[in-house]
């Protein structure tokens, strides 16, 4: 995103308290013991508790400056979590206000350890974990494309890089992804050490059949790469498992 840190940070959060809204609205009108279809371990209460415990957690990463922060506890059985999750959201929310993207901040992968890691970090999560919600009743909405296309570029300048894919990396060949709603365009060089992402002006050497083109709304492709829709409902040009060792999730 060709943003200032601030700016970036408000973008970040104004799309956070979006898709956490959104989350909440959700929950509220489902069953705590509902399955939750994307993540078939999980009831919808394990759900609300997952999410808010990171609601929980970062706020400490922050006050601790670059120091790693410690898990909070297990939820208490009997806890009413809906309160509980407004009050960790709100707690979160509190926190990025009070602090500067560039602030001294953990976090897990080989981006810079600051604070602006984590605005960034939490509207994903929410995001993904919205669309899981709303599939617990059959449909959801897609993520709204300019946080989905900056939700692509997170999976491979963050995620990718910090060693958190969970497919076997063919180990050559790049792969091509299109988001055809917000004109991006993104190239990923696989290599055995790992992924690279290109300039998309960068000079390919390999041969056509060395590549894999993917194309689809930005949503369409965040939620591939998160594992939350299979690869075969986008137009695959080209080795499919290419773009499958792209996922995150």
């Amino acid at each position: 995103m060709e943003q200032t840190d601030t700016d970036a940070k408000d973008f970040w959060v104004a799309a956070l308290r979006a898709e956490a809204l959104a989350f909440r609205t959700t929950v509220s009108e489902l069953a705590p013991t509902a399955q939750v279809p994307p993540c078939p371990e999980w009831t919808v209460a394990d759900l609300i508790i997952h999410l808010g415990r990171i609601y929980t957690w970062v706020p400490r990463v922050l006050a601790a400056g670059g120091e790693k922060a410690e898990r909070p506890d297990l939820l208490a059985e009997g806890t009413d979590v809906l309160p509980w999750f407004d009050e960790q959201f709100a707690g979160l929310v509190a926190a990025f206000e009070a602090v500067e993207p560039e602030a001294p901040a953990w976090n897990w992968s080989t981006q810079p350890r600051i604070a602006g890691f984590w605005p960034r970090r939490m509207a994903h999560e929410t995001a993904v974990h919205r669309w899981d919600a709303q599939m617990t009743v059959g449909l959801a909405d897609p993520v709204e494309a300019k946080l989905a296309a900056d939700g692509i570029s997170e999976v491979l300048d963050t995620w990718l890089p910090g060693g958190r894919g969970v497919a076997d990396n063919p180990g050559q060949g790049v792969v091509r992804l299109t988001a055809n709603d917000v004109d991006r365009t993104w190239l990923i060089r696989l290599r055995p050490q790992g992924v690279m992402l290109l300039d998309e002006s960068a000079v390919l050497d390999d041969a056509p059949d060395a590549q894999t083109g993917v194309g689809g709304s930005a949503s369409d492709l965040l939620l591939a790469l998160w594992g939350r829709l299979t690869p075969d409902v986008l137009p695959v040009e080209g080795d499919p498992a290419r773009f499958a060792a792209l996922r995150v999730g």
